[in-house]
């Protein structure tokens, strides 16, 4: 499958955040699952940037637009995206990525630049795939899976010094 995430290509990202909320509200409005001011700004916040974002600084964010500072207001909102799919929990920042493909049944594996902190979500379906096999060979059932992998996106492999990294 072609890579239809450019979160470490140039793009139009004001385009790329416009369609992504547009489909989420699109499949939570099919759901019937109600997409509040203050889950519909959360969502808003992570589609600002192609990288995760831990739940205090969507905190900040949220407090800074009148949605309150307790923390259980930033945690319930991103509970909620979560659950629906419009947002991905990346355990290794312990932070979250909204979901760049809401509404689509995918496996996604997230690409993670140690440098800048950037997250590309790309389709890995071949790499569920061989996990399903895996699984199935002794009797397991996946029913959910979080691939990460820590590298670095273009943009930082090419100003990073690579030739002390440790095969």
């Amino acid at each position: 499958m072609p890579n239809t995430n450019p979160a470490f290509e140039d793009h139009d990202h004001s385009h790329c955040a416009r369609g992504t909320l547009a489909r989420a509200e699109a499949v939570a409005e099919e759901r019937g699952a109600r997409l509040t001011p203050v889950r519909k700004r959360a969502l808003e916040i992570l589609l600002e940037a192609h990288r995760a974002m831990g739940a205090y600084e969507v905190l900040e964010r949220l407090a800074e637009d009148g949605f309150g500072k307790q923390p259980p207001v930033a945690y319930r909102a991103l509970e909620f995206l979560v659950e629906n799919g419009f947002a991905h929990r990346i355990r290794r920042l312990n932070a979250f990525a909204a979901c760049m493909h809401p509404g689509e049944a995918h496996a996604p594996v997230f690409l993670i630049c140690g440098v800048c902190d950037g997250v590309m979500e790309a389709a890995a379906e071949p790499v569920r795939a061989a996990l399903d096999i895996a699984a199935a060979a002794h009797g397991f059932v996946i029913e959910r899976a979080n691939i990460e992998a820590l590298g670095q996106c273009p943009a930082c492999a090419e100003t990073v010094d690579n030739t002390e990294i440790p095969a």
